[in-house]
């Protein structure tokens, strides 16, 4: 058989950089699609107000790299890029605790406690995991907030991607290459504006497109950018894609031309995602191209229990500087907040917050939200006017990133919906999950009364009881077989050879913490069993032109 490429990655996220590198490492040819955008220093928007190149709706007009996408049960936040998430997440990589191991359907498949360290510590090296040198009026606040709460002895600074340069320099400094021995671009040093999540400007952050996916284009691997996947079918009638797969791809910014084009390659990996793997799977299973996918995809899937909450503090012009997530607090055992913020001036994310309410959850919630706001108008106008009013976000706002360790989630179906029965959809189902967390929102509250602020969260949330996450994971969860999961503990899709999941819906279980570092540790775990093409002194040559680590 003769291949375009020996492996066809689809997605340039955590997973799909790790999996590009380590199968170019290993000796293989390696082609990359990515349905989003390449962004650099001078193409980020200045601040997420500019819509069209902050939001990623291509058929409108929107070619930004973050995205927000409704469901039944969950809001979900997330970005598409070259370099996948990387580029507006809030570089924040912490090891969760172990006993998310011991939860879900990856426990016991594998002793992790003592296999994954090692997986970690790779991942951290090649992300450049660092403590956050630069804490902020908000990070203050929060460990004040904290120890008012009785909890001040859980306060942490984040462990993040982010170069700080050396001790005593002038923040913004340019440094020779700090991580991979001369092989990697050249940096800055973080100026603490806040502005991770719209895109770094000042080339401080390590996103992907500085050190995975930056080495492995270095050493000839192929990435696609704007290209969608739309069909994926195994080669020579061979129904478990033992003779490699076809695969189709269109443009996925162009309406009028779609570009499309097939590719013969030996293996692909998926790793479009959470919710861009499950829908492609889907999508795949229902056109009968891969029919074999595990009846498990689309169950299990997660949300890291989280929910968005802040308290607006009308008088600060603050709370913007200092990195995204610069420190962190536990409430309890389950229970973790991380101080977030956005730059001076990116208040579009205003228009989803109103003013927080306690008690009801079911219909009479609208009403008790009524009643705040009205109560609120009354007592202090000018507070209840700015609550409405996103312009000053981002300078007044302690953002309150919430998540739990607690197990629990929702399914996804693909259907047709009745309102729109020409084509079908990603849909949740099944029992709702809990919109609010009532220990973090009196957290916030008292922090409000404090401080003389407004405690608020998402109007999804207070209006629809619907939770907002960024961490949107699961869908394609690991197990024994495909009659308890979508792959196996080595990645591997049940059903089909050649063929792996390598991204967050494989996690199988809430993290409590932002997963993108579990993610690279468990594409790394999945590389690192898949053996070299060439004999090892070949390999060897190929992996010894950058510096990694493992």
């Amino acid at each position: 058989m003769e291949y375009d490429v020996d492996y066809l990655v689809v997605g340039s996220g955590f997973g799909g950089s790790v999996s590009a590198y380590r199968l170019r490492q290993k000796g293989y040819s390696v082609a990359v699609m990515e349905m989003g955008k390449r962004w650099s220093a001078e193409t980020y928007p200045p601040s997420n107000w500019h819509f069209h190149r902050w939001l990623w709706r291509p058929m409108l007009g929107l070619k930004g790299f973050f995205n927000i996408k409704w469901f039944k049960h969950v809001l979900v936040l997330h970005g598409n890029a070259v370099g996948g998430g990387s580029i507006t997440y809030a570089n924040t990589l912490l090891v969760p605790k172990p006993e998310i191991w011991q939860q879900g359907s990856w426990a016991g498949l594998k002793d992790w406690d003592a296999e994954m360290p090692a997986y970690y510590a790779t991942a951290q090296k090649m992300l450049g995991v660092t403590e956050n040198r630069i804490l902020g009026p908000a990070d203050h606040i929060l460990q004040e907030a904290a120890e008012d709460w009785g909890c001040g002895d859980t306060f942490y600074k984040t462990q993040v991607g982010v170069f700080f340069g050396d001790e005593g320099d002038t923040p913004g400094k340019s440094y020779p290459d700090p991580y991979f021995d001369g092989e990697g671009p050249d940096r800055n040093s973080c100026i603490g504006c806040g502005g991770c999540m719209v895109g770094c400007r000042h080339n401080a952050k390590n996103s992907l497109d500085k050190n995975y996916l930056y080495l492995a284009e270095k050493q000839g691997v192929e990435v696609f950018a704007e290209t969608r996947v739309v069909d994926v079918v195994p080669l020579n009638g061979k129904a478990d894609g033992e003779d490699g797969y076809e695969i189709t791809t269109v443009s996925s910014t162009s309406i009028l031309s779609r570009n499309k084009r097939r590719w013969r390659a030996k293996a692909v990996v998926f790793a479009g995602s959470s919710l861009g793997t499950q829908e492609l799977l889907f999508k795949l299973r229902d056109k009968k191209s891969l029919p074999n996918i595990s009846q498990q995809l689309g169950r299990r899937v997660r949300t890291n229990a989280e929910s968005l909450i802040g308290v607006r503090l009308p008088k600060a012009d603050n709370m913007d500087e200092g990195i995204a997530i610069g420190s962190g607090i536990y409430l309890d055992d389950k229970t973790h907040i991380e101080a977030t913020r956005y730059p001076r001036g990116s208040d579009a994310m205003g228009l989803l917050v109103t003013a927080m309410i306690r008690g009801n959850t079911d219909w009479r919630r609208i009403f008790n939200w009524l009643y705040t706001m009205m109560r609120l108008l009354v007592s202090n106008p000018k507070q209840a006017l700015g609550a409405m009013i996103p312009f000053g976000l981002a300078r007044q706002t302690i953002i309150m990133l919430c998540m739990q360790t607690l197990d629990g989630h929702i399914d996804m179906l693909y259907k047709r919906r009745w309102y729109w029965p020409f084509s079908k959809r990603m849909v949740s189902f099944g029992p709702k999950i809990p919109a609010h967390i009532p220990e973090a929102s009196e957290f916030a509250l008292k922090a409000a009364r404090r401080l003389g602020g407004m405690a608020g969260s998402l109007i999804t949330e207070v209006l629809f009881n619907i939770p907002a996450t960024a961490h949107c994971m699961g869908g394609a969860g690991m197990g024994r077989s495909a009659d308890d999961g979508v792959v196996d503990v080595q990645s591997r899709v049940f059903g089909y050879k050649n063929m792996l999941v390598c991204d967050g819906s494989t996690l199988s279980s809430n993290l409590g913490v932002n997963p993108s570092l579990t993610i690279t540790a468990l594409s790394e775990h999945a590389m690192a069993y898949i053996p070299a093409k060439h004999a090892p002194a070949e390999a060897d040559v190929i992996a010894s032109t950058t510096a990694v680590a493992g």
